[in-house]
């Protein structure tokens, strides 16, 4: 049995569960403290890639990373570098679909932290950074943990957008959610469900982790009410 196709799907989801979290985190921040109306119409915008169908998804990407349109092309043209059917191309792909779930979780979690604690930190003297990342983010982490672990296990099995801009390409291109339908294609039942198990294995240790950061947050809650 060909183990790339999981180490693909790790590497891929690991890569863009990095990217959103740090960008979900910065744009659910300032988001969160825009006015309504513009608050408003960024929550459309950046939420849309979650109501979208996937496959729609990556034919926009491949409208703007194609290697004859005007991102891709100039790619290709001065670094001769080809955006679209490589595996790292998924990334792009995955970080648009999982984008929406960081996004919410985190300004969730920002919109309903104790706005007094960072008051009581201003008039400390302490800096605005040192109060978002020793004062803000762990009253907030539970919210932002489990936003992150919801948005690795979405990356994880993306097939959509990514079938559309990284292909399928036994060794090179292959995930966990395009060897199946592959399989599925040739009538290799037997190899598509091993395939299937394993998909079902890690989004179920990935579930009971979001469970389990849950029930910490609702003990912390119950304790703080005491």
């Amino acid at each position: 049995m060909d183990w790339f196709p999981l180490i693909n799907s790790l590497r891929i989801a690991g890569i863009s569960t990095v990217i959103i979290f740090f960008v979900g985190i910065f744009a659910a921040y300032y988001i969160s403290k825009a006015p309504r109306m513009v608050k408003g119409v960024l929550d459309v915008v950046l939420t849309m890639p979650l109501v979208l169908p996937p496959t729609v998804v990556g034919y926009l990407l491949l409208r703007v990373l194609g290697p004859k349109r005007i991102i891709g092309a100039w790619f290709l043209e001065h670094f001769d570098l080809k955006l679209t059917m490589t595996w790292w191309s998924a990334i792009f792909a995955t970080v648009v679909v999982i984008f929406p779930l960081m996004y919410r979780t985190a300004r969730g979690a920002f919109e309903s932290f104790d706005q007094t604690l960072a008051y009581s930190g201003q008039t400390l003297g302490l800096s605005n950074t040192y109060i978002f990342w020793r004062i803000r983010m762990p009253c907030c982490r539970q919210g932002i943990l489990a936003g992150t672990v919801l948005a690795f296990a979405r990356a994880l099995g993306e097939y959509g957008a990514t079938s559309m801009i990284a292909g399928y390409t036994p060794g090179r291109t292959a995930t966990i959610s395009t060897t199946v339908y592959q399989l599925w294609r040739t009538n290799d039942d037997a190899l598509a469900f091993k395939w299937v198990m394993v998909n079902m294995a890690i989004s179920f240790v990935v579930l009971l982790a979001v469970n389990m950061l849950e029930k910490r947050n609702t003990s912390s809650a119950k304790k703080g009410g005491l």
